[in-house]
């Protein structure tokens, strides 16, 4: 599952792009109990969403035009520049070039199909995950999952395992090193939905899936999936905040901690 230890390929950050800081900021805090701390005056309104004092999220206003609210997963890579190379030789697109700050670079990208991705040069990231109300999967759904994983793969290095689900064949991503299974922290399934749809989807763990799902509604979100129990994976719905930002929230099933 995911964890703190980021290694290349891992999801190390993710943050929320808004038309209205102050509303996101009220929503998720009621719905995961998140507290907003400002990055400063000069980080044009970009701050931290913490949960017992530590960072599991990051919000911001759009900058792009004509841009619409998201959340982004950014992976972390040991050469920024070199994967914004390989992004584009595969058939990608560099949406925002590769910028230093301090110790930190990143940029961000759209790969093949469409789906929106960032990624991050630094040992630094989410100071919580898998944890409730923190980060605990990424998904990406894509019209074509295995042109996607040789995309990803020749970014990353990431490995699959496949696994069959009802109706679907799911592939499991894991990081290049070291054990797949606690190496695993996301997986690709076939796009349900138009090309416009392509996307990561954010999971956060959640104690209670149908409270959760309830809370969102009754703070001007949408359920787009209700709960539903997944075999061998937990108890899973798919949501939207008030401005579409679409994230899901998942239970896990205790056996797959054991």
């Amino acid at each position: 599952m995911l964890g703190t230890e980021f290694r290349t390929g891992s999801p190390i950050w993710i943050d929320l792009g808004s038309p209205d800081t102050d509303a996101a900021v009220a929503f998720y805090g009621a719905v995961f109990g998140w507290r907003f701390a400002s990055a400063g005056p000069e980080a044009g309104g970009y701050g931290y969403f913490q949960k017992e004092g530590r960072t599991v999220a990051a919000l911001g206003p759009l900058t792009e035009e004509s841009a619409t609210s998201a959340w982004m997963t950014y992976f972390r890579t040991d050469d920024v520049q070199a994967t914004a190379r390989d992004v584009a030789s595969a058939g990608g697109t560099v949406r925002a070039e590769p910028v230093t700050m301090g110790n930190v670079s990143m940029a961000q990208f759209t790969d093949p199909q469409g789906a929106q991705f960032a990624v991050l040069q630094s040992h630094q990231g989410l100071e919580a995950a898998s944890e409730d109300d923190t980060l605990v999967w990424v998904e990406l759904h894509v019209g074509d999952p295995e042109a996607a994983i040789g995309f990803y793969r020749g970014l990353f290095g990431w490995r699959t395992e496949e696994m069959r689900t009802p109706g679907m064949t799911y592939q499991v991503l894991s990081v290049k090193d070291g054990d797949q299974r606690e190496g695993s922290f996301g997986g690709v399934a076939p796009l349900q939905a138009g090309p416009e749809d392509a996307r990561w989807v954010p999971y956060f763990a959640v104690a209670d899936t149908d409270a959760v799902a309830a809370a969102v509604q009754g703070n001007g979100g949408t359920v787009l999936m209700p709960a539903a129990n997944v075999p061998d994976v937990g108890r899973i719905a798919w949501l939207a905040d008030p401005a579409q930002a679409v994230f899901a929230v998942l239970r896990p099933d205790p056996r797959q901690a054991a």
